[in-house]
């Protein structure tokens, strides 16, 4: 009632007037015309009339001798009184009173409406937080309820160490004297820092779900507003309804919203976000102290925090949330499959073998993509089958296979995967091949497929060096089999990732013997705009002459070596590509039946490969493709594995 008191009082004068300009012509009077009452007047049918303005009003007898109201408009005669008066007409003048309620709606009616459209604005303009029209400075903070979608600790897998990290502080809130009777203080702030998709909101809610004190949940774009001094008011206000809650746990998630670094624009100056930051800096470690008052947030992107706010007494502990081991996917699948009915020939601990490199909402998306897979065919419960199409569709993309391909383009595609596939075979520390397809998928005409044995930390130089050839095989196989003049620009994504490879292999990796041991990369992911027009550059321009001969001399012996490859085991480039013509998929397994002179077992006409109990077959981490010729776009699937595209 009092949001729209002001919506009610206009609704209540509106009915009110409109009920008294009607209530006055209830007495149903007969409209009549103005010589049809003056023929009445000089019959001595009219005993009196009311003259109001210009409307007449009265009554006269009809034949039977009963009484008829009525009333007319009278024009301008000034002998009508006068006649009315010689037939003996009692005359009676009146004023028209104007209803007191239809007075004032007209007279306040414009005011109130230009009041009522600015409060509409200014609620809008501030973003219809609380407090009214003059409630911009007001914290969103909102104070969760811990029985409504309640996350535990139970429901985030695949991060143990994390979560030991966030259970030491509820237990602090819990009982402070276990902690303080050897001198030690509750952490003033946790920054949890990973890539997306890997739970930090999640263990956030999970941290609301455990703790037995009030939390409070608040985005970091909350704090940015039109308005100048807004953003560290709602930092103060915040603060202020934590205080009055105390002990209690504060959660800003995406914090570098509003946390990253001060002057970083042209002129540096002390513009809204850094009023907002300066707040919060003074009310996480200021002159006064906020005891019992922890902040958590959650961030992927740590390096453009200021370091003001990543200081121990402001955030303390820098909790780490990263992608999960083969171990943590195993629990995480298990958390997700919870609520999806699973065939008995699902294996969780060969999926999670088959998915390194996958955050916690990939294995979510995995899970889901395959359950939809059944329902679309119609099927009780969720097979292994589904997971591995479901694993396809999200590192590949869906098939297209309704796409048309001339004969010429299919063999072409044919040989250019052939052609990655077989290098990686033959490359020592290869990952092991996993799949070879010429079914277009996403925007890919071809995609050949490679998995690492193991989660992999870091890479050796053999490793890098035998990645590079493999990206060359399908270019070397179209030039070896069709010629240089009938190559196609379906290596351009593969030149793309080669290159990028080598140059890091000579200036972030100390590969290179000319240039030594010296980092000579650039930080190219720096995003903000008036430090980096100010950076200068240290490289010389014959320093920079060395880096891209070294570059070039890597990729020229990758070429070298598919080319060698190739052309040594010529008959088994033929072998793979006619088995992708016929069969369209080959997994690992059924390529090496194939360069064995075996069978693979399955008809030509299915599109299906044949399911792999080998650990070596349970992944996929390189994708190729090769575009349209007429589109010359070159797209490629991003490699979970090794977290590089290919």
């Amino acid at each position: 009632m009092n949001k729209n008191l002001l919506l009610w009082i206009i609704i209540g004068m509106t009915m009110m007037s409109v009920f008294n300009m009607f209530s006055g012509s209830m007495g149903k009077s007969q409209p009549i015309s103005y010589t049809a009452f003056m023929e009445k007047v000089d019959q001595g049918l009219v005993d009196e009339v009311v003259i109001q303005d210009k409307q007449v009003m009265g009554q006269y007898r009809d034949t039977a001798g009963n009484p008829v109201k009525f009333e007319l408009e009278v024009p301008n005669d000034p002998t009508m009184v006068q006649r009315l008066m010689d037939n003996k007409v009692e005359v009676k003048a009146s004023h028209r009173e104007e209803s007191l309620f239809l007075t004032i709606l007209i007279s306040w009616f414009p005011m109130l409406l230009l009041i009522g459209v600015w409060v509409f604005f200014m609620r809008q303009m501030q973003g219809g937080g609380k407090g009214g029209a003059m409630g911009f400075g007001k914290s969103k903070a909102k104070l969760l309820n811990e029985h409504k979608d309640r996350v535990t600790f139970e429901d985030v897998a695949g991060c143990d160490e994390a979560k030991q990290e966030v259970t030491e502080v509820i237990e602090f809130l819990r009982d402070p004297s276990k902690f303080t009777r050897l001198g030690g203080k509750i952490p003033k702030g946790i920054l949890l820092v990973g890539p997306p998709g890997t739970g930090k909101t999640l263990l956030g809610r999970a941290i609301a779900g455990e703790a037995e004190v009030p939390f409070f949940s608040i985005s970091g774009s909350d704090f940015v507003e039109m308005f100048v001094g807004v953003g560290a008011s709602r930092v103060r206000d915040m603060f202020e309804q934590a205080k009055k809650q105390s002990p209690c746990i504060i959660f800003v998630d995406e914090i570098d919203a509003m946390g990253r670094h001060r002057g970083a624009g042209f002129g540096g100056g002390n513009d809204e976000r850094e009023q907002t930051l300066n707040q919060l800096l003074v009310e996480m470690d200021g002159f006064e102290a906020n005891e019992g008052v922890i902040l958590v947030a959650a961030t992927n992107r740590p390096d453009v925090l200021d370091p003001a706010l990543m200081r121990p007494g402001r955030f303390d502990r820098q909790v780490v949330v990263g992608n999960p081991d083969m171990a943590g996917r195993v629990q995480i699948l298990k958390v997700h499959m919870k609520k999806v009915p699973l065939s008995s020939d699902v294996d969780v601990k060969a999926l999670a073998r088959g998915t390194p490199g996958f955050s916690g909402a990939d294995l979510a998306n995995l899970v889901n993509e395959a359950a939809l897979n059944a329902a679309r065919y119609n099927r009780d419960k969720v097979s292994n089958q589904d997971f591995e199409e479901a694993k396809d569709k999200v590192m590949m993309g869906a098939e297209r296979r309704s796409m048309a391909m001339s004969d010429e383009e299919k063999a072409l595609t044919a040989y250019h995967e052939a052609g990655h596939a077989l290098v990686g075979i033959h490359s020592p520390k290869h990952d092991p091949l996993h799949k070879v397809t010429i079914i277009p998928r996403g925007r890919a005409l071809g995609v050949t497929m490679n998995l690492p044995e193991r989660d992999r930390l870091s890479q050796s130089r053999i490793e890098l060096e035998s990645r590079l050839a493999s990206l060359f095989g399908g270019r070397m196989a179209e030039e070896l089999v069709f010629g240089v003049e009938n190559i196609t620009t379906g290596a351009g994504h593969d030149i793309q990732q080669a290159t990028k490879i080598a140059r890091a292999m000579v200036t972030e990796y100390g590969f290179s013997e000319r240039l030594g041991r010296l980092r000579f990369s650039d930080n190219e992911e720096e995003v903000f705009l008036g430090r980096s027009v100010t950076q200068s550059k240290h490289l010389s321009d014959t320093t920079s002459l060395i880096i891209d001969e070294e570059i070039r001399a890597l990729i020229d012996i990758a070429e070298a070596k598919a080319r060698k490859i190739l052309t040594d085991h010529r008959d088994e480039l033929e072998i793979i590509a006619q088995g992708l013509l016929e069969y369209e998929t080959l997994s690992g397994k059924e390529v090496r039946l194939l360069l064995r002179g075996e069978s693979i077992g399955r008809d030509a006409t299915k599109n299906s490969y044949m399911p792999s109990n080998d650990p070596e077959d349970d992944e996929i981490v390189m994708g190729d493709e090769k575009e349209n010729e007429a589109s010359g776009v070159d797209e490629h699937g991003t490699a979970k594995g090794t977290g590089q595209e290919g």
